[in-house]
Parts: C-alpha cells; sequence; structure tokens
C-alpha cells in the first residue's frame, strides 16, 4: 500500500501532546470533592468503569489515526509484474455472417459457437488468446491477451448484425479471417502458435484465398485447426416476415475439402461440427494441444482503499460518544 498524499500523515505528531496532555493535566482540570483525610479510601478497589476511563481517550486517538490516513489517501500499489507461465499463442478466427443465425445448433450457430470458446478461453488462464472475426470482411476484436476477462466481454458483444446493418460486408472470406489472425501471430515468440478458424460457409469474398493464407500460417510455423459448422443437409434459418420471423430451410453449404487442405497444410486437423454437443467435445480436443513458456507482463491498475479506515473513523467516534454519554457520563 502506499499513499498519494504522504504528507498528511505528519499529523500523526499531534498525538503525542495529547497524550502528554491526558496523563500529566488532565486529572487536574477534573473536579474534584476534598476531604479531611483520604486514609480509608486508599484500599478501596477501583471500580471497572474507573478502569475503563482511558478507552475514551484511545478512541478518541483511533478515530483521529484514521481520518489522518483518509486524509492520506490510502492506495493500492501501481505496477508492473512479470512472470512465467506455460502456454501458448492462440487466435481464434470465428465467422459472424448473417448465416451463423441457422439454428440447426441451440440456440443458433453464433450464440453455440460463442458459448463453447467462452469455455475453452476460461480453461486455459495462462495462454495468450485473442479474436479476430470475418464475414465478408475481417478484423481484429480483441488482440492477444492474458486479460480474459476483458476477452470473454468482446466476445460476449460478437454478433451476426454487423453485416445485416451493413458495417462490414457481408459473406465468408475465409482467406482474410485466416490472415487476419495469422498477421496477429507472426511476431509471436511462443513455440506453439495456433489458429482455431470456425465458420458455416465457403470462401466467397475476400482478395487472399484460404490456401494462400494457409501457406503463409505454414511458412510462419502456425498449425491452423479449422472447424466447419452446421448440419448435413439443410438448417432453419429466421427469416424477418411483416415484422414477425418465418422459418425456412436453407441447404449447408461448407467446404469441407478446402477447410481440411487448410489443416493439412499447416498440421493441424479439421472437424465437423453438427450439433452443441460436438462442437463442445472438438473444442476439448484442440484443449490438449501442447504447451511452451511464456514470459507474461501484468498490469495492476491504482485504487483508493480510504473507504476502511473511514468506516473505523466513524465507529470509533460514535461508540465514544456513545459511553461518554451512558455509562461514563458525568453529573456536574
Amino acid at each position: 500500500m502506499e499513499f498519494a498524499n504522504k504528507e498528511y500523515l505528519f499529523l500523526l505528531l499531534l498525538l503525542i501532546p495529547y497524550l502528554i496532555w491526558y496523563v500529566m493535566y488532565r486529572k487536574k482540570s477534573e473536579p474534584t470533592m476534598r476531604m479531611s483525610d483520604t486514609f480509608a479510601f486508599s484500599n478501596a478497589p477501583k471500580s471497572w468503569k474507573v478502569r475503563l476511563m482511558p478507552l475514551q481517550m484511545l478512541l478518541r486517538m483511533l478515530a483521529f489515526t484514521m481520518v489522518v490516513i483518509v486524509l492520506a489517501r490510502p492506495q493500492t500499489q501501481n505496477s508492473w509484474k512479470n512472470r512465467t507461465v506455460e502456454g501458448i499463442d492462440i487466435m481464434l478466427a470465428m465467422d459472424v455472417s448473417t448465416s451463423m443465425l441457422a439454428e440447426d445448433l441451440k440456440p443458433n450457430r453464433m450464440e453455440a459457437a460463442k458459448l463453447v470458446a467462452a469455455e475453452f478461453i476460461s480453461g486455459r488462464p495462462d495462454d495468450n488468446i485473442g479474436l479476430s472475426i470475418f464475414a465478408g470482411e475481417a478484423f481484429t476484436q480483441c488482440p492477444m491477451t492474458t486479460d480474459h476477462s476483458s476477452l470473454l466481454s468482446l466476445l460476449h458483444n460478437v454478433r451476426t448484425d454487423i453485416a445485416s446493418r451493413g458495417l462490414i460486408e457481408d459473406g465468408t472470406a475465409i482467406g482474410m479471417g485466416l490472415a487476419n489472425a495469422v498477421s496477429r501471430l507472426k511476431d509471436s515468440k511462443a513455440k506453439s502458435r495456433v489458429v482455431i478458424l470456425l465458420t458455416d460457409g465457403s470462401n466467397n469474398r475476400g482478395d487472399i484465398s484460404p490456401m494462400t493464407a494457409a501457406e503463409i500460417a505454414k511458412s510462419l510455423g502456425i498449425r491452423v485447426y479449422t472447424i466447419g459448422v452446421g448440419s448435413n443437409k439443410v438448417a432453419p434459418y429466421p427469416m424477418p416476415v411483416g415484422g414477425g420471423v418465418q422459418y425456412v430451410n436453407i441447404p449447408v453449404e461448407i467446404d469441407d475439402e478446402t477447410l481440411r487442405g487448410i489443416a493439412k497444410a499447416t498440421d493441424g486437423d479439421f472437424y465437423r461440427a453438427t450439433n452443441t454437443k460436438e462442437l463442445n467435445q472438438i473444442y476439448k480436443e484442440i484443449d490438449q494441444l501442447e504447451k511452451s513458456k511464456l514470459n507474461v507482463k501484468q498490469y495492476s491498475r491504482k485504487y483508493d482503499v480510504y473507504q476502511y479506515f473511514a468506516l473505523v473513523a466513524v465507529l470509533a467516534l460514535l461508540l465514544e460518544l456513545l459511553l461518554r454519554i451512558t455509562v461514563f457520563r458525568r453529573i456536574p
């Protein structure tokens, strides 16, 4: 812990003269009763009230100390920490085209993919993991990071409507999605670098073909695991009609040959998931990847922790006031 306003701590020196005054002069200022002889009271035992009288002084000193600490603004330490962990560098490349709304996986392909990916991320706390998304175009949703809470938040915000709303071109640019993910891994120093590419279609957009992107990944020593998501024939798809939704069956057109070729060229594996259970099992298999040592730099932010000291000060003052008007009440 450190203090933002350390100079206020010098106020604690005021406790010294207060303590001296209490010991040496306070009793002289209290009203007394004159007695001709106090011999009869010399061996009289002190009551518990008399023994507890210094408690008021201690409570005042405690409250003053806590107030001074609050003024000094205690904060947690702000620092960088380096540590070595076992892990690999992983980029998730996820298809977000409108066809991912098909409901052959429950509740739909997009939500099932997000749910399983989130479980995969949570199960690998020491890995650098990033997220790339693609439809007719590709971009990085989250660069590689060990801050998985931020990554999971960005994953949760992924929607297929970015294509339907015209924010990016709709379609399936598998080559662009893979190339984007590979670009994030090319400078990685990890022994194992992996792309997990998930799509429900075949390449029909983009300036880079899937196999060209696979060759780039191979030249950089990056393995690619490809996952084709969708049933084998047709899938129910929600079509907006007149303010409502009507389901139509759309054909499932997954380019298994290309996905298998990408995986083979990069020493990865190709998987097909026709339901959520199979998709979950695929991620569990990929979870068995080898691990290598990574140097991770963690950043800790500052935040004030004065609240606890302020609470103690308030409680000490209230207790001292309560004792003064009840147990230690004086009659003039």
